[in-house]
């Protein structure tokens, strides 16, 4: 596609999916969150010890607030992101009840004073998805000029689900794709060939706890 086609088109393919989303119940969507609390909680136990980023949630997005209340119980730093300025990286400012927050693009809040951190790892919602683990972001690209900025990129776990895959975003050369994305069917891991699904761990599950534990070594360290 030429880039005006290309933006139509996911403008187009956003708002579809936004609606798709937004037309579940509330129920559903909490089912959805509680499982994949589970599923991440499990599958990355690394989150507990290490400074990782989220989104405020909205439109129906997976709420990671949640998550992160339990693993802050347990040493986590969580953070949430802050726009400096149009086209430019992010800065992720630590966050727990408490900090002084403003209201920023899109109605979303945002820490206000609170210390600068580099996270180790950051949860993405997501729009949309593909089997090549890119995704359909609100169109801005922070994050892609994040991701590309930080002198060590943190892992990246896209949440969304399963409803918001598609065939492909078409992705550009400055699309960077995440390392996993989580649904509330489990894990899917991105290897050279695309996407790989992993499944959806039990307790004490090896099989699925090895691969996914890997990654918890490389990128969770102090």
């Amino acid at each position: 596609m030429d880039p005006t086609t290309l933006k139509a088109w996911r403008k187009a393919e956003r708002e579809r999916l936004i609606a798709a989303r937004a037309a579940l119940a509330p129920s559903v969507l909490d089912s959805w969150r509680r499982r994949m609390d589970v599923i991440l909680e499990r599958s990355f136990p690394g989150l507990a010890r290490c400074r990782f980023a989220f989104c405020w949630p909205i439109k129906g997005e997976y709420d990671a607030r949640h998550l992160a209340r339990t693993l802050r119980a347990r040493g986590a730093l969580t953070a949430l992101p802050v726009v400096v300025a149009p086209k430019t990286p992010l800065i992720f400012r630590e966050w727990h009840p408490g900090v002084d927050m403003a209201m920023g693009a899109l109605n979303i809040p945002y820490p206000v004073g609170s210390a600068e951190i580099i996270p180790q790892a950051v949860l993405l919602p997501m729009n949309g998805w593909d089997p090549q683990g890119y995704r359909l972001g609100y169109g801005a690209g922070f994050f892609d000029r994040t991701l590309a900025s930080l002198p060590k990129r943190p892992l990246t776990i896209g949440v969304t689900y399963e409803l918001a895959k598609m065939e492909t975003i078409h992705p550009q050369s400055w699309d960077i794709p995440l390392d996993y994305v989580v649904t509330e069917r489990g894990v899917y891991r991105r290897d050279p060939e695309g996407l790989a699904f992993l499944g959806e761990p039990e307790p004490g599950d090896s099989k699925l706890a090895s691969p996914v534990c890997y990654a918890d070594d490389n990128y969770f360290k102090p």
